[in-house]
């Protein structure tokens, strides 16, 4: 195709780097029949149960279940094992039983690479903190698990893992030019700020993942470090972890963050297509008509897959309420109403069972995805993305800690108001109760799972606007926003804050799951013991 076609995009070098990359990827060798792990079907129905159960319970995003269960089962066996010896067996066939791992996808050189991992990381903390304070010996463990959790699952998942940071080192590359930062001079930091807002925006990496893709960031995989590396930088961890860590909350992550947003859905379906059409992606990305087909179909599916994802979404966050909620009356409700109040409001029980996932189902109705003027935007914002044209990278952006107070008397007004309509909305919703004969504790329930629920419902919407380019909002929505932003503030605090200290988080990891687990083995024991004596037979 002539440069001069007027249909043709030429590709920029960034661009070209990425699909080399992604073709140099090779895939992790399929397992034999005899050095694959198989768990038994029995042990894999328990585990799955479990697990599902135990993820039911506490929300987090898709991409970071796996790691997180990575982590916990670490923790719950090297609490009764510290030397991790032969841990990695136990720790791959707890994945496999979960179903964390496809059937027969693992072998047993992966239980001696996870080992190895294992040993080295536990040997370089035992070093470390050597000599340390408790505090410190808390802040290196978590640390250390952090980027133990997430080299293992990058082990056992290499093609997924090395395709996922592939394109977040794309986008990296070509958003960092267009970033000017206020009283920032360190051009290392600046890099580093830059691709933790990547990381978390893009990715969606939680804390742990974004501490350990920065570590690789400035010293490759840990895995990888020769023993002279690991003496240096056992010396310096400390400092390290603090640098890394205050990366990941660096004062300018807000506004770099919402600069990857603007971006984020037309680097998402370029990331679909290039991933779906590897073998022949120059002549797709190179031609606008096959392009802008690609980029129709893309959109096209994916927000059909938004459409189904909201429903699962808003399905968990109900088990989420439900669960909770019966906690909540079989403790509080019930019990304390009939000993304070001489009596059980039976109807008030009902409302706040009923009302709260009405509400999430009534704004989940409510929510659409995006239509076919963001996909012709996606397309232009990808056409500027990946050509040769340097202009789109180049046009700069000016980022500060935090936006500038213009008028800083109105914002003390504002912030008057704004607490002022805090307490009204409190004050109306318990008027409205009152009317329906709610006691002082039912009205507390009402209010903790409304906010929960309409917290949970905020979030979920996003799911609709992850690929929205263009989002125009309504005029009346900054009035809406004001009027509903106490009942979230208060949503989001119970969900993340009280949330840590969920009661069936903690009765699942230290009561049940230990026991149960232990259960799940001997049963994997006793089916290969039968399994063998019936091999010993045949022979």
């Amino acid at each position: 195709m002539s440069s001069s076609d007027s249909s043709s995009i030429k590709l920029s070098v960034y661009t070209k780097a990425l699909v080399e990359l992604l073709r140099s990827i090779k895939p992790k060798p399929k397992a034999d029949e005899l050095s694959k792990v198989e768990v038994s079907s029995t042990a894999s129905f328990f585990g799955l149960f479990y697990e599902k159960l135990r993820n039911s319970i506490e929300y987090k995003e898709q991409n970071l279940i796996r790691r997180s269960a990575i982590e916990r089962i670490l923790k719950r066996r090297l609490a009764l094992n510290p030397t991790g010896k032969d841990e990695a067996e136990n720790l791959i066939r707890e994945l496999l039983w979960a179903r964390y791992f496809t059937p027969g996808s693992l072998t047993y050189s992966d239980i001696v690479n996870v080992q190895a991992l294992l040993d080295k990381y536990l040997n370089f903390y035992r070093k470390t903190a050597r000599g340390k304070s408790r505090q410190d010996k808390i802040l290196l463990s978590d640390f250390i698990m952090s980027l133990l959790s997430c080299e293992i699952e990058e082990n056992l998942a290499p093609e997924e893992s090395l395709k996922q940071e592939y394109f977040n080192y794309f986008v990296f590359q070509v958003l960092k030019g267009r970033i000017k930062f206020q009283d920032l001079q360190d051009e290392s930091l600046q890099e580093i700020y830059i691709f933790a807002a990547v990381d978390k925006t893009y990715s969606k990496s939680d804390k742990h993942y974004m501490r350990y893709h920065i570590f690789k960031l400035l010293h490759n995989k840990f895995g990888d470090l020769q023993e002279s590396e690991l003496n240096s930088l056992s010396f310096k961890f400390l400092k390290e972890i603090k640098l890394i860590d205050s990366a990941v909350v660096n004062p300018y992550l807000d506004q770099l963050s919402k600069f990857v947003k603007l971006d984020r859905p037309a680097f998402y379906i370029l990331q679909d297509i290039i991933n779906n059409n590897l073998k022949k992606i120059e002549d797709i990305l190179s031609n606008e008509s096959l392009l802008k087909e690609k980029v129709v179909e893309t959109c096209n599916l994916r927000y059909e897959q938004s459409q189904k994802r909201l429903s699962s979404a808003a399905f968990k966050s109900l088990i989420y309420v439900f669960v909770t909620k019966m906690l909540f009356a079989l403790i509080l409700e019930f019990p304390l109403s009939a000993f304070i109040y001489g009596q059980v409001e039976y109807f008030s029980i009902i409302i706040n069972s009923l009302f709260p996932p009405t509400l999430l189902y009534i704004i989940v109705s409510l929510t659409s995805v995006p239509g076919d003027d963001n996909t012709e935007k996606i397309y232009e914002r990808i056409v500027e993305i990946i050509n040769e044209d340097e202009s789109y990278e180049k046009a700069k952006v000016f980022v500060t800690k935090r936006p500038k107070e213009k008028r800083p008397i109105l914002k003390i007004g504002f912030s008057i108001f704004y607490s002022l309509t805090f307490l009204i909305v409190l004050l109306l919703i318990s008027d409205l109760l009152d009317f329906f004969n709610f006691n002082l504790i039912s009205k507390s329930l009402f209010v903790f799972f409304v906010s929960v629920v309409s917290f949970f419902a905020y979030r979920v919407r996003g799911i609709a606007n992850e690929y929205r380019i263009i989002y125009k909002r309504p005029i009346l929505q900054p009035i809406i926003d004001f009027f509903s932003m106490p009942i979230l503030s208060l949503g989001k605090f119970f969900s993340q804050e009280i949330g840590r200290l969920n009661v069936f988080i903690i009765i699942f990891d230290f009561l049940i799951e230990a026991p149960f687990k232990l259960l799940v083995e001997i049963i994997e024991e006793w089916v290969r013991f039968v399994r063998s004596k019936k091999e010993e037979i045949v022979s």
